[in-house]
């Protein structure tokens, strides 16, 4: 039996990164942009914000004539008025203020603002109880963005505050990368739509496909899902055809046994050039991982247990994902720091990630690793998220500091 050759996870990212390029961009109105990633830098076409205005409610005085103002002595200012909302607003001259509200126009003349709560007001004079500093309470034109000033990088995967940023500079239509399509199949005879009641003796419910389905639509892509591929190369070949042509990614579920798994490899090496670029990873769960470019599309196939396929899919899936989308790298992943409750051996030459649930004892978090085989489905409910253990690792020691990458 031919041996399997695995290859290091960072080069398998490698491999993914050098294969693999984002898709087309297309020009979509800003609101529909959510979860799109740019497909081109974004400048400021002007001053954000375009004129000097209160982060406060207030008063907009010349600062240096609330100078020395305290409770007990407190500065004297003439109200000229009131600065209306979206108005210009008028001009104050020195021993004079104006009310001015959060986010209005600071008038001509003042530098700062006193808040409400600090003055007092006497018929149109306005005592002033505690002295502010030239910029105090403001934010000037362009202190935001300057025009001209790059805003968002190509890349950059939009959500609410970009959206924000960019409606405020007046962007209504904005170009970013084609949303990926992504094709499913399972594959197995044993395995039967998880919609079945009552299993055949030998039969198992496919809980991959809807596990890995809103995996992926958490990482904004369409889907589309073919079914259940028999153990037939013919049969599995033509699907996989068809479905690879309406797609930008296929992924297979299953396929990890030895005949199933060469049907696997063989159909994309049919699939277009250059073919398979990996045959296995080295990591733990989910070592018998194929991955293949396609005439340029990306074709991956995962293993049939549940835990290995959704943790090669949250990996390398996801690489993939980002490259399709056109997302930036990331120079760091969300993790919570924990204190490992037990030793955990490891094989050294392989990455292994391993199953914690948390648990808040006092002020300490700690990570309790969740043993299971990677067909137990039951390990993953009850896991919060994953700990690396590097492939140069030989396990770690109860009572070592750890940072844990959470599940969504």
């Amino acid at each position: 039996m031919k041996l399997m050759r695995v290859t290091a996870p960072e080069d398998v990212i490698k491999i993914i990164n050098d294969n693999f390029t984002a898709l087309a961009a297309e020009s979509v109105p800003l609101d529909k942009s959510g979860g799109r990633c740019l497909a081109e830098n974004i400048y400021a076409p002007e001053d954000v914000p375009g004129f000097d205005r209160s982060t406060v409610d207030g008063y907009a005085v010349l600062a240096r004539d609330t100078f020395g103002s305290g409770e007990g002595i407190p500065a004297m200012l003439e109200c000229i008025g009131e600065v209306l909302m979206g108005k210009k607003a008028p001009q104050i001259k020195e021993g004079q203020c104006c009310l001015v509200h959060t986010g209005g126009m600071l008038p001509e003349g003042s530098d700062a603002v006193v808040m409400i709560e600090d003055t007092e007001s006497t018929g149109t004079l306005i005592q002033i109880f505690r002295q502010v500093a030239p910029a105090e309470n403001v934010i000037h034109k362009g202190e935001d963005l300057k025009e001209g000033v790059l805003a968002l990088s190509a890349g950059h995967r939009l959500r609410a505050p970009e959206i924000g940023m960019l409606a405020s500079l007046g962007v209504s239509d904005i170009a970013v990368h084609r949303r990926p399509k992504i094709g499913f199949y399972s594959s197995g005879d044993e395995l039967v739509d998880y919609h079945t009641g009552s299993l055949a003796p030998g039969q198992i419910r496919d809980s991959n496909a809807p596990a890995l389905l809103y995996l992926a639509s958490q990482m904004d892509a369409d889907i589309e899902y073919g079914g259940i591929l028999p153990d037939i190369f013919e049969t599995f070949l033509e699907k996989s055809k068809s479905m690879l042509e309406k797609v930008d990614f296929l992924v297979f579920s299953g396929g990890s046994s030895v005949g199933s798994r060469d049907f696997t490899a063989k159909t994309m090496n049919e699939l277009g050039k250059p073919g398979l670029l990996v045959e296995g990873i080295a990591i733990q769960p989910g070592k018998p991982t194929l991955l293949a470019s396609c005439n340029g599309k990306p074709v991956l196939g995962l293993p049939g247990h549940p835990v290995s396929a959704l943790n090669i899919f949250a990996i390398f899936g996801e690489k993939i994902i980002n490259r399709l989308t056109g997302k930036a790298e990331r120079t760091f992943h969300p993790t919570v720091s924990a204190t490992l409750s037990r030793n955990i051996s490891s094989r050294s030459g392989r990455t292994e990630y391993v199953r914690v649930k948390l648990q808040a004892d006092k002020d300490i978090i700690n990570a309790v690793p969740v043993f299971g085989r990677s067909g137990m489905m039951r390990t993953l409910a009850e896991a919060d998220g994953l700990l690396v253990i590097p492939a140069e690792s030989e396990g770690l020691r109860a009572g070592t500091k750890v940072k844990i990458t959470l599940w969504d």
